[in-house]
């Protein structure tokens, strides 16, 4: 193992949050005050996103976990100390509780016109909040090659990241209906197979050449090469309740990318499955969270989706103490014990039948780090 450099595996993580007015707990435009605000302490660190009640933060290019931690438990205390300036909260759940989409507005700024224009109301109605990790790679040629294989993981990780089990007032059924709700845009959902790096390449070169996009930002799957950076960017997961659950989703995702690396420099390779069945898991976990079965294709049976992320946690476990994330990978323990984010809002909702005091408890959770 002492052969093989990890150095390249660095991460990033960018999480959206929502702004809350804490007198009705309804989603609440910030008129971009706090992005204006955080700029001055955090940089480009926070960033307007689309909707107006929304925050979008990105840590710096970590070199571990624990560098992650500390970015994103910094990012997460300034936009709450700012908001709470403002006389506004923050809180992190994949979807609100109950405000409703049509009464939110829309950030001022050429691209955001531009999707509404083309997408219409499936843009206006995108009033979700996600995840997205990003793993550093050596070339975008290695890139391709794990993330072909690491799609195979997008579903375990995603049950375990599942928190939004409302929307707009309604109890959905789902353990995750952000999917839901973002699968009405166009190039969404788990990527296809690339062959190589051209093929990806042509792929996006066609769609800007025959005005499908303007440019590869618009491809908005579950787990992409990044257009620009050398990275894996994991896009599948709702935004976690808390930060040490980001954290661990961090950890795993980049655990999952150093392990298939590993294979790769032993001439192993793990088995690509195709996207139509890999679309069944997905499927699963939006529903059913960690509550579930998930399909063993392997096997051709249905197995324990809490089983099947102890089996994945076994698979990347000669690999996470190189990287330092133990710790971190062991709060996936945590979370199977205490229920993902969607369990714990339901468990409040079935307690008091209130939705207020679901937002509540979201809003109680952004910093905790037990």
């Amino acid at each position: 193992m002492g052969h093989l450099s990890f150095k390249h595996f660095t991460v990033g993580v960018e999480e959206e949050y929502m702004v809350v007015d804490p007198e009705s707990r309804e989603l609440k435009s910030h008129e971009q005050k706090i992005v204006l605000e955080g700029q001055k302490i955090i940089k480009d660190k926070v960033k307007a996103e689309m909707h107006q009640a929304v925050v979008e933060v990105g840590t710096d290019i970590c070199e571990n976990i624990d560098e992650a931690f500390r970015d994103v438990s910094t990012l997460r205390g300034t936009i709450a100390q700012i908001a709470g300036d403002l006389g506004l909260w923050v809180g992190a759940s994949g979807t609100h509780p109950f405000s409703h989409w049509e009464r939110q507005l829309i950030t001022d700024h050429k691209r955001y016109s531009e999707i509404v224009n083309e997408l219409q109301e499936a843009a206006r109605s995108n009033l979700i909040f996600g995840l997205h990790v990003h793993v550093g790679m050596e070339t975008r040629e290695m890139a391709i090659h794990i993330a072909n294989s690491a799609r195979y993981f997008l579903p375990h990780v995603y049950a375990l990241s599942t928190n939004s089990p409302f929307w707009e007032g309604r109890l959905t059924g789902y353990k995750s209906f952000r999917t839901k709700v973002f699968d009405k845009f166009p190039r969404t959902g788990i990527p296809d197979y690339f062959a190589s790096i051209e093929d990806y390449d042509n792929y996006i070169k066609l769609l800007v050449k025959t005005n499908c996009i303007d440019n590869a930002k618009k491809i908005w799957w579950d787990l992409r090469v990044h257009p620009f950076f050398n990275t894996v960017e994991f896009r599948i997961c709702d935004v976690p309740m808390t930060i040490n659950e980001t954290i661990a989703i961090t950890a795993l995702f980049q655990a999952i990318c150093v392990k298939l690396y590993k294979l790769r420099s032993q001439n192993l390779n793990f088995i690509t499955y195709p996207r139509l069945f890999i679309n069944e898991n997905k499927w699963r976990a939006s529903r059913y969270g960690i509550d579930g079965t998930m399909i063993d294709f392997g096997k051709e049976s249905e197995v324990n989706t809490r089983v099947l992320i102890y089996e994945l946690l076994d698979f990347v476990d000669d690999v996470v103490d190189h990287l330092g994330s133990r710790h971190a990978i062991a709060h996936v323990h945590k979370m199977i014990e205490r229920g993902t984010g969607a369990d714990r809002q339901l468990a409040i909702y079935n307690e008091t039948n209130s939705l207020v005091k679901v937002m509540d408890y979201i809003h109680d959770q952004f910093l905790t780090t037990d």
